[in-house]
């Protein structure tokens, strides 16, 4: 058997892992957002994602984030890993949601 190098229980190959269903504030150009990451067993309808209004089907793993102010959670939105992380390159015209 080959060596290979211990990992600890909290990392993954492509990095630390973050718990699922716990919030956590970031704060960026656009505001400060709770963003919750949610799994995919947790999925279970389709929502439409804000960055590209194309459909998160039922059980994929996605981003769920609201303003972070009081009441921010009535403008909650579901969004796509890879949109929520690309939403401030957005072009001109395009709004929040």
């Amino acid at each position: 058997m080959s060596p290979r190098r211990a990992r600890r229980a909290d990392e993954s190959p492509k990095g630390p892992i973050r718990p699922a269903g716990i919030d956590r504030v970031e704060e960026a150009a656009d505001g400060d957002w709770v963003v919750r990451t949610v799994t995919g067993g947790s999925a279970d309808r389709p929502y439409r994602c804000p960055g590209c209004d194309q459909s998160i089907r039922p059980g994929m793993p996605h981003i769920v984030s609201w303003p972070h102010w009081a009441g921010g959670e009535e403008e909650r939105r579901h969004w796509h890993t890879a949109c929520w992380r690309n939403r401030l390159n957005r072009g001109p015209g395009r709004t929040r949601y």
